[in-house]
């Protein structure tokens, strides 16, 4: 599991590595636009099965850990949904890794 920390107070969010890394492509992406958005996902049943979402903007500190001693393999028709989703008026959701077209 790897994290992003987000803000002065250091705010940790779990993510799973493969997850995390191609999130981290989406997130970037807009924040070099200097893009502010919302960024949401649910949360496990064992913290009640409901949502959270972040106000992401360029200003605010970032930072993406990554536990495994590998970089996932990017999918890039996932890396497509996120940014459709980015862009959205929703705001970035997590979403469920698609399969690749072959």
């Amino acid at each position: 599991m790897g994290k992003l920390i987000y803000g002065s107070a250091g705010t940790e969010i779990e993510f799973d590595d493969r997850l995390l890394a191609h999130l981290k492509v989406a997130i970037v992406a807009k924040l070099r636009r200097d893009e502010k958005f919302l960024l949401s996902w649910s949360t496990g049943s064992e913290n009640g099965g409901g949502h959270e979402s972040l106000w992401m903007h360029p200003a605010i500190p970032l930072q993406f850990i990554f536990l495994g001693s590998k970089q996932p393999t990017l999918n890039r028709a996932w890396i497509e949904e996120l940014m459709i989703s980015a862009n959205s008026t929703g705001g970035l959701h997590v979403l469920p890794e698609p399969e690749e077209p072959h």
